[in-house]
């Protein structure tokens, strides 16, 4: 694979001065597109010791406006990074839509060096390579711009100019014993590496491999793939652009909302479409009778206040996601939860509809920013589940975004679980009737009032449509690492304590 990158290829002062001014000039433009654009330029420099990288990242720093680029480098995990899943460190350092990042040591360093010292089989080697292979797709196919450069040494070269930074007194402290050590080890590198450009060389996110032996031949190639690519990624989005807009609907959401909430007040009839799903076959007639509740509140808050001490303890986190009708109870719930937890020691992220930075990144970005330390509660109310719900029902993602949604949720949530968090999801489930007479009464009550909007209204007319993509959720979702919990939320006193006892089980087995 790297033979035809220890060719020697070199390129002569003359022509390299010739061709600077027309490159620096061709990517700054290129850059100054780029910035309203609706994608980001994630570029991942690689390879040996000594064949370039630093120096192909602070010439891009030189030659392209440093203002719209953002450069990561990364070592060993901090605590603060090494309390997360391994990839939450990667996720929040992506660049925005428009911009640039240049990622050193990146999400390759760590499973090619422990390949090649053998802390990891090839089993593990490949799993590794196929989370990479994942997390690449998951950003491409949000329209994300991969460039991947491999820069190479042969081992002799890799030596000279080894040796040539070290008897260099302004750069011989960039020589350490470890790279050393890495070159004695050339030949186990380099099959690691080739197994991950291998794997993970794909069409949405090629690798590159670049002679690092002669500085100019290096830069003048790099340089001239990122321009291209650009360059080829906004033709193709101002072709995309160009094509007849979509069908608009006819009424707006507000109108569509008022006329629903008239309907729902006058005869309180919503979609009344019928449609075999999982969330039909629940009985929610279960009740806790009201003597009973008070003394099976105390107790489970009570056991739960006890596991929660425990894992702040032994450093085990917990995601609790929560989703479900409107009305179904989730606040109540999340407040009797919360009842029983250390205030300095859990997080409710309310989600809404996505603020300008969070829709400048992928839907997932802003999840993955939210996870808390080791040890710690974080609650959702509301969760990436809105990209196979809200978004899928009212038209705001496409058929191709929401559809591909739950394979990237799936592996969101294996790489928690796969972490230690201990990870619930609850649909909150009422029916139709109990939810109209819940809307009425808030809109009785003036201190619930403002929790019924016209979009509560609204949404009940698509109640069939709703249902339908809950129960395809479930299906696709529901893994054996990160299973559903459905709760019959007619009576608020069953759906809270079952809620609970849930929580109490699942964190009991993995405290056990």
């Amino acid at each position: 694979m790297f033979e035809a990158a220890e060719l020697g290829l070199t390129v002569s002062k003359e022509e390299y001065q010739a061709r600077v001014p027309a490159l620096r000039a061709d990517l700054l433009q290129v850059q100054r597109e780029l910035l309203p654009a609706s994608f980001p330029v994630i570029i991942v420099l690689a390879g040996v010791d000594g064949a370039g990288k630093s120096e192909t990242v602070n010439l891009l720093h030189e030659w392209m406006d440093p203002r719209w680029l953002v450069t990561h480098a990364f070592g060993e995990p901090s605590d603060e990074e090494a309390e997360r899943p391994e990839y939450w460190r990667y996720w929040r350092t992506l660049p925005p839509r428009g911009r640039v990042g240049l990622f050193l040591s990146s999400w390759y360093s760590r499973p090619v060096l422990d390949r090649a010292y053998r802390r990891d089989g090839a089993r593990r080697f490949e799993e590794r390579l196929a989370r990479i292979a994942e997390f690449e797709k998951c950003l491409a196919d949000d329209g994300a711009l991969i460039l991947k450069f491999w820069m190479h040494l042969g081992e002799a070269a890799q030596k000279k100019r080894l040796k040539k930074l070290e008897n260099d007194p302004l750069t011989r402290w960039r020589v350490t014993k470890l790279q050393w050590k890495h070159w004695r080890m050339y030949a186990r590198f380099v099959e690691a590496a080739e197994r991950a450009i291998e794997r993970t060389s794909t069409g949405q996110a090629p690798w590159r491999i670049v002679e690092g032996l002669d500085e100019r031949y290096r830069s003048l190639t790099v340089t001239t793939l990122i321009r291209d690519a650009i360059r080829s990624a906004l033709g193709n989005l101002k072709a995309k652009a160009a094509l007849p807009p979509a069908p608009t609907r006819a009424r707006s959401r507000e109108t569509r909302g008022a006329a629903a909430e008239a309907r729902g007040r006058r005869d309180g009839a919503p979609n009344t479409e019928s449609y075999p799903t999982v969330l039909a076959r629940l009985d929610v007639s279960k009740r806790v009778d009201k003597e009973s509740y008070p003394q099976l509140l105390e107790k489970w808050q009570g056991v739960l206040n006890r596991l929660h001490r425990r894992a702040h303890d032994e450093g085990v986190s917990t995601v609790l996601v929560f989703e479900g009708w409107d009305a179904s109870g989730k606040g109540g719930v999340i407040r009797r939860v919360t009842a029983a937890l250390d205030a300095r020691a859990y997080q409710v992220i309310p989600i809404g509809a996505p603020t300008d930075e969070e829709r400048a990144h992928h839907y997932l970005w802003r999840f993955w920013r939210h996870l808390s330390r080791a040890g710690r509660v974080t609650i959702f109310d509301r969760s990436w589940y809105g990209r196979v719900l809200v978004e899928r029902v009212e038209g705001l993602a496409s058929t191709d975004e929401w559809m591909r949604a739950y394979s990237e949720i799936n592996q969101f949530e294996a790489q928690l679980v796969e972490h230690g968090i201990v990870l619930l999801k609850f649909w909150m489930h009422v029916t139709k009737d109990e939810q109209l007479r819940r809307f009425r009464e808030r809109a009785r009550l003036s201190y619930k009032r403002w929790k019924l909007t016209k979009e509560d209204w609204r949404n009940r007319e698509k109640w069939a449509d709703y249902e339908r993509a809950v129960d395809e959720m479930v299906a696709r979702t529901s893994t054996r690492r990160a299973p559903w919990t459905l709760v019959e939320g007619n009576d608020k006193a069953y759906t809270r304590i079952k809620v609970l006892r849930t929580i109490c089980d699942r964190l009991g087995e993995a405290l056990a």
